[in-house]
């Protein structure tokens, strides 16, 4: 249990709720659409965007306990919890998909990470798509000498996070038609459509590639609510190959935005996102008169 002198999270002074800004721009403006950016990415310097709303809920009930959590090579949750876990005293192990990755130099995310104070246990692929399994879970947690952790799922979805997630939709009622994500593992999105307000939307952009988030969100939001919250749709074309993946045309277009508004744009969910939007706004798919608001789930990492 954390002792006297252990920070709470209320003690990290949290911006809550985000700021709402509007920007013009004539790639949205000239198809008479709105823009405004959810500013998740000003709730705390260190605890970035969403991964606030995810973790500050898991991080309460852990109650002091060690936490563990899994992630890729370049995870931004993996970097959220080991920078909460050294703001809070709060031990943590990050499950690192890769055996391989073990006999290599630490990259710079992973770095972070270990500087952070987080233990770092990787194992190889196979282990790692089976890790929800109980008995693969025991092992892992076995091996990582971790037994009696708190368990958080990659991405920080679960329960508690989207629940966490709910008041980011809550905190854009009345402001905008339609609210705009990327997603990961869908925790977010679940919890934003359901804490919107019946006459507004919810669009989903993954940045991973494989059509399984439909399932994924609706198991997450039967869990969190007992069913169905929100209207929401996915668009999964933006995914520029998959996980971690960019390619020119990106690149080019996030530093075209940053030149245009001062917003420093994270290319691996934002940039996907922005672009995304853009191009639907080109397809005609978003009405006349309609407001757009795009969640900024973070900044750029290095």
């Amino acid at each position: 249990m954390p002792g006297p002198d252990t920070p709470a999270l209320t003690d990290l002074h949290p911006r809550l709720p985000s700021p709402v800004q509007e920007v013009a721009d004539d790639r949205f403006t000239r198809h008479g659409i709105r823009l405004l950016l959810k500013r998740d990415d000003l709730i705390h310097p260190e605890l970035v965007g969403n991964k606030w709303r995810k973790l500050a809920p898991n991080l309460t009930a852990a109650a002091g306990r060690t936490v563990v959590t899994f992630g890729g090579a370049y995870s931004n949750h993996l970097r959220a919890t080991a920078a909460a876990g050294r703001l809070l005293g709060v031990p943590t192990v990050g499950v690192v998909r890769g055996q391989e990755l073990a006999d290599r130099p630490l990259n710079p995310s992973l770095a972070r990470c270990a500087a952070d104070g987080m233990r770092l246990h990787f194992v190889d692929r196979s282990t790692y798509r089976r890790k929800t399994e109980p008995e693969t879970l025991a092992a892992v947690l076995r091996a990582s000498d971790a037994e009696d952790a708190y368990v958080v799922p990659e991405g920080g979805s679960n329960v508690l996070a989207v629940r966490g997630c709910q008041a980011l939709g809550e905190e854009l009622r009345g402001h905008a038609d339609v609210a705009a994500v990327a997603c990961g593992t869908g925790g977010t999105l679940a919890g934003l459509a359901a804490g919107l307000a019946p006459d507004q939307r919810a669009l989903g952009i993954p940045v991973l590639k494989g059509g399984f988030l439909t399932a994924d969100i609706q198991a997450l939001q039967a869990q969190a609510f007992g069913g169905s919250r929100g209207t929401w749709t996915l668009d999964d074309r933006f995914h520029f190959g998959g996980y971690a993946r960019t390619a020119p045309a990106l690149d080019a277009f996030a530093e075209d935005f940053e030149d245009h508004h001062g917003l420093p744009v994270e290319r691996l969910y934002v940039a996907k996102l922005l672009y995304a939007l853009v191009a639907l706004a080109e397809e005609g798919a978003f009405p006349r008169g309609t407001t757009l608001a795009a969640v900024v789930t973070g900044r750029p990492f290095g």
